[in-house]
């Protein structure tokens, strides 16, 4: 499996593509829904960063929420209607930003070895980081066709890395060396 930090490169890395997905959007754009029963793009956003906080939360380490009010909103086991309101690109941004931080923080005190448990801790961190950014780039194909077949806008390159790998038109990283 790969590395803690060669891991963490990659989260990055997918989060910095994601930021060229939306970035440069409109709240217009960011709120708007391809069909009624769609998420928007603000969503999926969210989602990304609602979905690795809780893994890293429920995996390796209880702490709270960074923003409680946007977990039912973010949560993709409500209904669609139950998604709202939808917050602006600035708290999207900080939200997106906290989670980042507080999994960095976590998976590199996991590297270091400054855990409990820290050689299991350490499998369930390398695990974790290859979900987390696997889910990160199954959202991004979502808001990219969203961004260039609805919203008008072209897509950037996709990300270079050695540890990436496209698997039924998804990138993933695939958790090992090859």
């Amino acid at each position: 499996m790969f590395e803690i930090p060669e891991l963490l490169a990659e989260y990055d890395r997918a989060r910095a593509y994601t930021d060229e997905l939306w970035r440069d959007l409109s709240a217009d754009e960011l709120h708007w829904r391809p069909e009624e029963d769609f998420s928007p793009i603000g969503w999926h956003l969210g989602h990304q960063a609602h979905v690795a906080h809780f893994m890293v939360r429920n995996l390796t380490a209880a702490e709270p929420s960074p923003m409680p009010d946007l977990d039912d909103v973010m949560d993709s086991a409500n209904p669609e209607k139950l998604r709202l309101p939808l917050p602006g690109p600035g708290r999207l941004g900080e939200f997106r930003d906290t989670v980042a931080e507080r999994v960095h923080a976590r998976l590199e005190a996991i590297g270091a070895g400054d855990v409990g448990a820290p050689a299991q801790l350490k499998i369930v961190a390398q695990t974790l980081l290859t979900a987390i950014i696997n889910h990160e780039y199954q959202h991004d194909r979502w808001i990219g066709e969203v961004r260039q077949r609805d919203l008008g806008h072209a897509l950037p390159d996709d990300p270079g890395s050695d540890r990436l790998r496209t698997v039924d038109g998804y990138l993933v990283v695939c958790g090992w060396a090859e």
